[in-house]
């Protein structure tokens, strides 16, 4: 006969306890003050995939309490203000935030709760999915729920664009264009993405730029610049083959200006890694796509060009100062 373990299971504000049957071995270990060491809160976006996710959740609810795990589900807010789950965190020894949602519930959960230092993990349910997919996080909800039970928590990079928290990939210029008529449209995936995209190419103009580096600085009119940690857009798009999440340097991709019949080409150049890494002094004045590395930059938006963090729409400004966060939080990956 299996063994009866008491373990406590967190339901809405309080813990309660139930017995488990674990075949003499504990499921959740404990720690010197008998707490069990990991206790999840499921952050779950209740706007994205809604039909699709609450059978997903009601999947995951019944695998974790068939493992006996101490868990609570909340919904995420449009605010991103999580101070209250700062205080949860704290007084019930949370260890891991499990987020349910695209590249906006990423970036709003991780941004308000990265300092708590809670392991993160991600269950992919947005447009995108960009860091989870750079992460080699499965795309299938239950495979990525198996992950986060028995994965490994890696630090991770992030980065500020004057002061605003980045944790994948931020643009200026025609990406953000496409982000910004992207979020006003009632249906989003990657039909309507793309749709937006091919629109948006057709009326696609250069905007005016100056980049400045720790040595160096130049001017450039380019159709768009995206700052990365994450190596894609989303989707499996990817747009800096060399990008780590890890290594303390943002990847650089400037899509000079060119004649338009030669955009995609050399877009698609840049996407299957054929651009190396540059040395930009050469660079500048004879590349279609500058691609460079660097911990921080400032870009001076000449020409007021859309901007927006991972994927997000947000107001453009004269000017971004970008700092690397090096090994900013702890996700679960492969």
């Amino acid at each position: 006969m299996d063994k009866v373990v008491e373990s406590a299971v967190l339901n809405e504000n309080t813990l309660t306890h139930q017995k488990e049957n674990i075949n003499g071995t504990p499921l959740v270990r404990k720690n010197k003050n008998d707490k069990p060491e990991r206790k999840f809160v499921f952050l779950v976006n209740p706007i994205s995939g809604a039909a699709k996710k609450d059978t997903v959740l009601k999947d995951i609810e019944a695998r974790s309490k068939k493992l006996h795990l101490e868990y609570e589900v909340i919904p995420t807010n449009a605010s991103g203000n999580y101070d209250f789950l700062k205080d949860k965190i704290a007084e019930h020894h949370i260890t891991d935030v499990v987020m349910i949602g695209g590249d906006g519930t990423v970036n709003q959960v991780v941004n308000a709760l990265y300092k708590t230092k809670v392991r993160f993990g991600i269950i992919p349910f947005g447009s995108g999915n960009g860091l989870a997919f750079a992460a080699g996080i499965p795309k299938k909800p239950q495979q990525a729920f198996e992950l986060i039970l028995n994965g490994n928590a890696k630090p991770v990079d992030a980065f500020l664009i004057n002061k605003q928290f980045s944790c994948m990939l931020s643009g200026l210029g025609f990406d953000a264009k496409v982000a910004h008529d992207f979020a006003s449209k009632a249906s989003r995936g990657l039909l309507t993405y793309t749709q937006q995209s091919l629109i948006n190419f057709f009326k696609a103009q250069p905007y005016q730029f100056e980049i400045v580096l720790d040595k160096f600085s130049f001017y450039t009119d380019a159709f768009f610049i995206s700052i990365a940690n994450s190596n894609q857009f989303g989707n499996n798009f990817t747009i800096a083959p060399h990008a780590s999440l890890n290594d303390g340097l943002l990847d650089i991709v400037v899509v000079q200006k060119m004649n338009k019949a030669r955009l995609p080409f050399a877009v698609l150049r840049q996407i299957r890694g054929n651009n190396q890494l540059q040395q930009l002094v050469e660079d500048v004045t004879r590349k279609n796509v500058l691609y460079f590395q660097t911990p921080s930059l400032t870009i001076r938006n000449l020409k007021l060009a859309p901007f927006h963090i991972d994927g997000e729409p947000k107001e453009t400004h004269e000017e971004f100062n970008i700092q690397i966060i090096k090994d900013c939080f702890e996700l679960i990956q492969p």
